[in-house]
C-alpha cells in the first residue's frame, strides 16, 4: 500500500490506515476515493495529490 501527499499543504493519505474522519476505510487504495474526495486540511481535489 502507498502514502500520498497533498502537493498543496502537505496531509498524507496512507492506503494503510484510511481516512476516519472522511469515513474511509483503511485499506482503501488512493484510486478508489470517493470522485469528491478533497484534502481535509486544504480542500484540493485528489487531482492535487502525489505518491510519497
Amino acid at each position: 500500500m502507498a502514502v500520498y501527499k497533498c502537493d498543496i499543504c502537505g496531509w498524507e493519505y496512507d492506503e494503510d490506515k484510511g481516512c476516519e474522519e472522511l469515513g474511509i476505510a483503511p485499506g482503501t487504495p488512493f484510486a478508489e476515493l470517493p470522485e469528491d474526495f478533497a484534502c481535509p486540511l486544504c480542500g484540493v481535489g485528489a487531482d492535487s495529490f502525489s505518491e510519497a
